[in-house]
């Protein structure tokens, strides 16, 4: 209330204060128009009179005076009138002036004198008049000067006037003004203050839903930003506290992202983790004069950003956005996420040049298909190979600059982009804690015999001192390729690789996802509660059951054999057409390579011919939608679907298939998943299936559709208790854990041998 009254009191004070000053400057205004106007009659009065008397002898002034006083006290408010001589004596005046002729004698001198007229503003006989006195440049008929006295009361009276309307009028605007001032207080200050009171009270008694919707406008932006980030880390806190209370009598105990906190900082003694990777896990773009920020999608940024939110550090990145300099530091830095700040990133520029040879020629032409083995021949070329070489050592150089002052510090390498990354960073920085995750399946050695450069590949990785891998059979190849392209020490007991006397421990690492929140960046609770037939009419298809699928358009998800199997479905269940529409998620990738943007073509027409095929008025059996979509987006379509299809010719792990598991809070759907994907390992519970066989895929679907709900709820429980043992904060402990006992192992054998 004191606020109000001090605000309500501040703008009256300056309502008034403003209108006493234009009252100021119009009574001024007012009072010298009036005086103009006065003099104006006045001197048109004289001016009459001396023209009157200008015939006339001295005899007969005096009568002409009196008629003449008389007339034009009637009609022009003139009062008196004097003539004065040559020596400023009155000649004839009115006969009430007799007691002022003395002054008027004065003021005619001095008028005669300077041969000017002169105005002065006199009270005569207890009233405010004006004395104008006009001298003529040769006396007529004795005449050198005329006196005229002009009523001007009303002037006063018009000036009180003005005054007494500018303080009615403040008078009003300050009651007005009181008025609104207590209406916008009450509406959209205390309204929207108590009810976020409210709500805080509820969430810190446990009664709270995490919902809040408090104005957008300018004032209450940034607390409405902070209160939703508040709400989404306290939700997110509480649920993970419910996760680890439900499963604290399991073998495995539950990782949150504060555990993954302490547990960082007690490994590393408080120093930042440091991860480089090519790409980064916020990307901004510019949509017309906006810019925009996107989440690449990719597991990698899925597993990694979850880590980094939690533990903090610096994350070095390709800075790939057509908007990511204009955001950036001097030092090429910003802070992620945007609006809740926890790590920085830091950005690296490739050229056009660099980045056709490192990313699209040796490492998607290269390595990418020579690791998936999905039938797509590997394309080695030695300008590639070059630019590979020369990206790595300018991101050793960008990370050995980020990591100067930094003792023994800890760098997770990400992905097949970097296999010369580690030992070039160990070559400068022994001391450094250094590990490299690969994220895509380790083929066998024969298969990567095929590479031109795999002594120089095998030797960069072994600079590490921990290499992860999705499963113990990629560990497995990666060993069996060292044993027969370098000469090393292996020691298959303890998995680890001795190379010029320095040890790389090889172990597999399954990555997981957030749980119970399935996106950091999106409130645990959103679109919990959208039906599948909102979702599916927004789309412009009007369906019964909904099916979803979530990926890269890269030719190693299965995507044409996921189709080819939709269509089977219909063909062997006609009774599902019109009642199952597919919803692909497809978020382009690498155009630039022809085989990519190849491929894209094809997937399009081949939802083309099959949406074609079964056409109905309303309703498709496939929707594509082919664009990057927002994690905010896909979560309503993973809660809400029936069925969520994961058909990977090849993966390392693929994280779609958990994302959907997560996201299954009420315990139904189903999941179809590619036994050649690293999920399918973990998640047993799926309906497993060959994604060559499109048969046994469509099948798979019809099985899933018509699962009985109890069965649902079995499998899905099962499968959901393992993505939250193997969750992405458990994955992140266990690397930097294995890591800093590595560092501590090394350390007392040297103190040993000393």
């Amino acid at each position: 209330m004191r606020i109000t009254i001090r605000l309500i009191v501040s703008l009256a004070c300056v309502v008034a204060a403003v209108a006493a000053i234009s009252a100021f400057l119009q009574v001024g205004q007012e009072r010298q128009r009036q005086a103009d106007e006065l003099e104006r009659r006045a001197r048109l009065v004289a001016q009459s009179l001396l023209e009157t008397f200008d015939s006339l002898d001295r005899a007969a002034v005096a009568p002409k005076l009196r008629r003449l006083s008389e007339r034009f006290d009637h009609r022009g408010r003139v009062t008196g009138v004097a003539f004065f001589g040559a020596d400023g004596e009155v000649i004839v005046a009115s006969p009430w002036m007799s007691s002022g002729l003395p002054e008027a004698s004065d003021f005619a001198r001095g008028a005669i004198a300077n041969r000017m007229e002169q105005t002065q503003f006199k009270r005569v006989e207890a009233t405010e008049s004006l004395l104008y006195m006009l001298p003529l440049e040769a006396p007529s008929a004795g005449v050198a000067a005329v006196l005229v006295v002009h009523d001007a009361s009303h002037v006063s009276g018009l000036l009180r006037r003005i005054w007494r309307y500018a303080f009615l009028r403040v008078l009003a605007q300050m009651l007005l003004i009181s008025l609104v001032t207590l209406m916008i207080v009450r509406w959209s200050i205390v309204g929207p203050i108590a009810k976020t009171a409210e709500w805080m009270r509820h969430m810190r008694t446990g009664g709270g839903t995490g919902a809040l919707s408090l104005p957008k406008e300018d004032l209450f932006a940034p607390l409405a930003k902070e209160v939703s980030t508040f709400a989404h880390h306290l939700i997110a806190a509480q649920r993970s506290a419910e996760e680890q209370a439900k499963f604290s009598e399991q073998a495995e105990s539950f990782w949150s992202p504060e555990r993954l906190k302490e547990h960082v900082r007690v490994k590393l003694g408080g120093k930042s983790l440091f991860v480089v990777s090519n790409r980064e896990p916020y990307m901004h773009v510019r949509a017309g004069k906006k810019l925009e920020t996107i989440i690449p999608a990719a597991g990698l940024v899925t597993a990694l950003d979850p880590v980094m939110r939690a533990c903090g550090g610096t994350w070095i990145a390709h800075g790939a956005g057509d908007g990511d300099w204009s955001v950036v530091d001097k030092h090429d830095r910003v802070r992620v996420p945007e609006g809740d700040p926890r790590y920085l990133l830091r950005r690296v520029p490739l050229s056009k040049q660099e980045e056709d040879g490192y990313y699209y020629g040796f490492s998607n032409q290269g390595l990418w298909p020579l690791c998936l083995m999905t039938h797509q021949r590997p394309v080695f070329r030695e300008s590639d190979w070059l630019q590979y070489q020369a990206v790595n050592k300018k991101f050793a150089e960008v990370t050995l600059r980020e990591l100067a002052g930094v003792e023994d510090p800890c760098v997770l390498i990400q992905d097949y982009q970097f296999a010369l990354l580690p030992r070039l960073i160990k070559q400068e920085r022994p001391d450094a804690r250094v590990a490299i995750f690969w994220h895509i399946p380790w083929p066998n050695s024969e298969a990567f015999s095929i590479c031109p450069w795999q002594r120089e590949i095998l030797y960069g990785i072994l600079g590490a001192d921990l290499a992860g891998f999705h499963t113990q059979l990629f560990c497995n190849n990666f060993i069996e390729t060292v044993d027969r392209a370098l000469e090393s020490r292996v020691r298959w007991e303890s998995f680890s690789v001795e190379k010029e006397g320095h040890r790389t421990m090889v172990k597999p690492f399954p990555v997981g996802v957030c749980f119970p929140q399935v996106f950091p960046d999106v409130a645990i609770d959103a679109g919990a509660s959208v039906p599948k037939s909102e979702l599916l009419r927004d789309l412009g298809v009007k369906a019964s059951r909904l099916g979803i699928g979530v990926e890269r358009i890269d030719y190693t998800k299965g995507l044409l054999e996921r189709f080819l199997a939709i269509e089977r479905f219909f063909e062997k269940y006609p009774l599902y057409v019109g009642e199952f529409s597919f919803v692909e998620f497809g978020a382009p990738s690498r155009t630039h390579i022809k085989s990519y943007h190849d491929f894209m073509a094809h997937v399009e027409a081949e939802v083309d011919r099959i949406n074609w095929k079964f056409n109905r008025k309303d309703w498709r059996p496939i929707v594509l939608l082919l664009r990057h979509h927002a994690h905010k987006d896909i979560l309503p379509f993973y809660r809400a679907a029936d069925v969520c299809m994961v058909t990977s010719l090849h993966d390392g792990m693929n994280l779609v298939a958990k994302e959907f598991v997560a996201a299954r809070s009420e315990e139904t759907g189903a999941l179809i998943l590619s036994r050649f994907a690293g999920a399918s390992a973990e998640l047993r519970d799926a309906l497993i299936v060959n994604p060559y066989d499109i048969e046994r895929m469509a099948d798979a679907i019809c099985a899933a559709l018509e699962m009985p709900k109890e069965e649902q709820v079995l499998r899905m429980r099962r499968m959901r208790q393992s993505v939250s043992e193997h969750n992405i904060y458990r994955w992140g402990a266990s690397l930097v854990a294995e890591l800093a006992k590595l560092r501590l192992a090394a350390a007392a054998a040297e103190e040993s041998h000393g």
